[in-house]
């Protein structure tokens, strides 16, 4: 490469850096020694790009060269800034408008082959036949078995009206598969921000929420008024478990359905001053006065902890289930040459009592690079509008907890090498139908039926008494020990060794769920999944319990004396 091509990098990254200048003039305290730092290692930056491709020994590809220096240099910030590069594009839009051109279906890789593990109701897939379950074999005549989940899922997607022709594999109730060719017209996709709502009993209403992007707000808005509209609606269950965040003027929308026009929700405040700003409610709303559970868990983040905190500073709703994730920080996306785009963190979040939940400060890393959690001690205490207690740095703490279910290790291995996945199959290939999502049940015949399937499969694992004792051992030899309690040591594995069969049949009621849960997918789709859980959750029996009881529900959104 020419030095024109050198002197054509540092211009271009000037033009940036002084455009970013443009926009926040206030945002350098010491802008000349700030220019001079920016100028001095671009030059460094620049002449190491140059030297490296004229001397290293071997051929070096600059595009992967530059984005891995973007990518460590980026590190060093925190998870969330993040360079999006043009073949990224749609898969960034997905994530913030739930919309792509495709046939709505989500693969997995299951050994040395593809299925599909779920489809979109209504969508393309679904309306030409294809099951969960199917096994890809060949995408416009390309085979997918030689290709990751990644390659195969852009060559499903495509302009809307496209075709693309798969030819699929389908399980017969003989155990033997059907080959056969389908052809699949590629629509505008649109992923539900509420895949599921519902009534769980005569006055209870049910929104499951696991995404915030657009029209989120509406699609809650809209849930909850066709419920009310159709039923004596005493109480809400807005269900954000799982819901990692996403647009925050959705959060706002949201939370406007239950709180009055004006409200702030809101407060971001960061570097440059001028984008600190208030986020207030901006329509009427559907009900202020309505009974009002959330449920989260540690896998609620970003935009479902405004939510759910902002409810409870404000008062107007109890919080049961988990502590949720801690993420506090605000990206916004700014553009930059070639259709590429850096998300960057610019501000952190304060919501209506004051408080900032980011549980980590990326700002001040460990000896090692790495980073901690705030310490509760450096927490500091916020009132709610009624004078509750609450706390920062950290998530939002549930005003009910209730401890997360820890699956078995069998249960996992079962679900980890996709045995739960596959018996699914083999059963939707030998029923027709089953039963409603809310009364499905397997029979004790047919449970015996999956523990007869199991027999030859690989789902070995390590129980954390055998994990204890292979530590012990290690620690044992070490020492020196070994040769004194070798005989003992070996007598305690032999008597705990675990025993698979054994643990089938003992963590029955756990496993009996999980495929319950994924052969009503096959039928009723992610709906029936979500309705088929409510008869075993724990943390809806408790929203359940609180809304049926207005003595409890109130005592909860009051101070303790």
């Amino acid at each position: 490469m020419d030095t024109f091509f050198f002197k054509r990098i540092k211009t271009i990254a000037w033009v940036i850096i002084l455009s970013g200048v443009a926009f926040m003039p206030l945002a350098f305290t010491q802008q000349e020694s700030s220019y001079f730092e920016i100028s001095k290692n671009l030059d460094i930056f620049a002449t190491l790009f140059k030297e490296l491709n004229t001397y290293y020994v071997d051929e070096v590809q600059p595009s992967e060269l530059m984005r891995k220096g973007i990518d460590g240099m980026l590190e060093s910030l925190d998870p969330y800034t993040n360079y999006i590069s043009e073949a990224e594009i749609e898969d960034y839009r997905l994530q913030t408008t739930g919309k792509y051109g495709g046939i709505g279906a989500v693969i997995r890789r299951n050994g040395d082959s593809v299925f599909v593990a779920e489809l979109y109701e209504t969508y393309a897939a679904d309306k030409a036949g294809l099951k969960v379950g199917d096994k890809i074999l060949e995408i416009d005549g390309n085979s997918a078995n030689t290709k990751d989940t990644e390659e195969i899922s852009k060559l499903l997607k495509g302009q809307a009206g496209t075709t693309v022709k798969l030819k699929i594999a389908r399980l017969l109730s003989d155990g033997s598969e059907r080959i056969s060719d389908l052809v699949v017209t590629r629509e505008d996709i649109k992923i539900k921000n509420v895949p599921y709502f519902g009534m769980v009993n005569d006055h209870i209403a049910y929104i499951r929420l696991s995404n915030f992007t657009e029209n989120a707000g509406k699609e809650v808005k809209d849930a909850l008024e066709e419920l009310k509209s159709q039923h004596d609606v005493k109480g809400v269950i807005l269900d954000v478990r799982g819901n990692p965040g996403g647009l925050l003027n959705e959060a706002v929308n949201i939370v406007n359905v239950f709180v009055p026009k004006g409200q702030e929700v809101v407060f971001t405040k960061g570097k440059v001053k001028e984008w600190d700003k208030p986020f207030k409610t901006l329509n009427a709303p559907v009900d202020i006065s309505v009974s009002l559970v959330v449920l989260t868990d540690r896998g609620s983040a970003s935009a479902s902890e405004i939510v759910s905190g902002a409810l409870q500073d404000l008062d107007r709703a109890v919080i049961i289930g988990q502590k949720t994730f801690g993420k506090g920080l605000v990206q916004t996306t700014r553009s930059l040459t070639y259709n590429t785009k850096l998300k960057v963190t610019t501000a952190k979040y304060y919501i209506p009592s004051g408080r900032c939940i980011q549980a980590i400060n990326y700002a001040e890393r460990l000896e090692d690079g790495s980073v901690g959690k705030i310490p509760d001690s450096l927490k500091t205490a916020f009132k709610t509008s009624t004078g509750r207690v609450v706390y920062d740095g950290g998530g939002i703490d549930p005003d009910i907890s209730i401890e997360p279910e820890k699956l078995s290790k069998v249960a996992i291995s079962l679900l980890t090498k996709n045995l739960i996945f596959n018996y699914a199959t083999v059963y939707q290939s030998k029923h027709q139908s089953i039963a409603d999502a809310k009364s499905f049940s397997l029979t004790d015949q047919e449970y015996q039926e999956f523990i007869n399937y199991l027999k030859g499969k690989d789902y070995d694992y390590t129980t954390e008494s055998e994990e204890l004792i292979d530590d012990l051992q290690k620690t044992v030899e070490s020492e020196k020990y070994m040769a004194a309690i070798k005989t003992d040591l070996e007598n305690l594995k032999k008597n705990i060794k675990h025993d698979k069969e054994k643990d089938i049949i003992k963590h029955k009621a756990e496993i009996k769920k999980l495929l319950e849960e994924e052969i009503i997918g096959r039928y009723y789709y992610t709906s029936g999944k979500i309705r088929s859980s409510f008869n075993i959750d724990e943390d809806l029996r408790s929203a359940i319990d609180v809304l049926s009881n207005k003595e409890k529900y109130t005592s909860l959104l009051i101070p303790t004396r």
